[in-house]
């Protein structure tokens, strides 16, 4: 994320176990209330287009990269990177800031680091706006690992396959996660860019993907990923969607109908759990589209 006439403040917050976070404040410094954002993945970092989901004349908002990613250092680090440091991080950037409540949203892997840190420290959580539901589930991750999703894209599966060694093609998973934690830099990066390629495939409806470059292919956020994919996100199953009921503060799930990478079934099943929740439902993936973009805005403008 690069700073620009709305921003703030940048700086590099210090958290622990020798990470650093970086933070941008973004928008208007005097806006009643602080939205903080939670980027996906894990491991993608936060970006530019993110910025369009706000008003920056109406809100202010806390952007930041995870541990490892992004701009925060040491870039790429799976050392104390968990969701319970993740968690922890959050609780100390509140502390840094002054911020006594605030409001969260983010989409991906950044609800479920959203929600992990309500139950935590739900006093903190003025109110939640989540898109694209991820709870960390055995069945979530199975659906992008086990290749759960090749009835609506057999060739996205496929071409995974072709790039995986006959002997290992019934666990196809487990051979690419190995290369890319392993500590053959050449083999991780090339397991890192087919396994990538595979989610990145998912994320819209009519074959925009176009495959990265493999030479400038930053295998970073695909690796922390698959650290947290093999680790069952650091959570007991189901655990989230199992202690949800517990959440008070007004939650609001922006969810697309097409989306491929995470099944809107997990959305609906948090929409039953949580009192006051609200769902919306959009005609669209997972990706960056323009309605769950839309959507997020809107129902921010309520703090504004």
């Amino acid at each position: 994320m690069n700073p620009d006439k709305y921003t703030i403040k940048e700086q590099f917050v210090s958290v622990g176990d020798g990470h650093e976070l970086y933070v941008q404040e973004w928008g208007n410094a005097n806006a009643k209330t602080t939205i903080l954002f939670l980027h996906g993945g894990p491991g993608s970092g936060v970006k530019d287009r993110h910025k369009q989901m706000f008003e920056p004349e109406q809100h202010r908002v806390i952007f930041f990269d995870q541990r490892g990613c992004g701009k925060s250092i040491p870039k790429g680090s799976l050392e104390h990177n968990t969701t319970q440091d993740l968690v922890e991080d959050v609780e100390k950037l509140a502390v840094q800031l002054k911020l006594n409540t605030f409001v969260i949203t983010g989409g991906s892997w950044g609800t479920c680091l959203a929600l992990a840190y309500a139950l935590k420290y739900p006093k903190r959580v003025e109110a939640m706006v989540l898109r694209g539901i991820f709870t960390g589930s055995k069945a979530e991750i199975d659906w992008l690992d086990k290749g759960h999703f090749r009835i609506f894209f057999p060739d996205v599966w496929d071409k995974l396959l072709e790039q995986t060694p006959l002997a290992h093609r019934k666990d196809a998973r487990s051979y690419h996660q190995s290369r890319i934690l392993g500590k053959n830099a050449a083999a991780a990066k090339a397991s890192a860019y087919a396994y990538g390629n595979v989610e990145a495939s998912l994320l819209t409806l009519d074959d925009r993907f176009t495959p990265e470059d493999p030479e400038s292919f930053d295998p970073v956020p695909t690796t922390i990923e698959t650290h947290y994919l093999v680790n069952s996100c650091f959570m007991p199953e189901r655990y989230l969607l199992q202690n949800a009921h517990k959440l008070k503060m007004p939650l609001w799930i922006i969810q697309g109908r097409y989306d491929m990478v995470c099944p809107p079934i997990t959305a609906y099943e948090l929409y039953q759990q949580v009192p006051h929740s609200q769902i919306i439902w959009t005609t669209a993936g997972h990706g960056n589209d323009r309605p769950n973009f839309d959507a997020n805005r809107t129902i921010l403008l309520q703090w504004s």
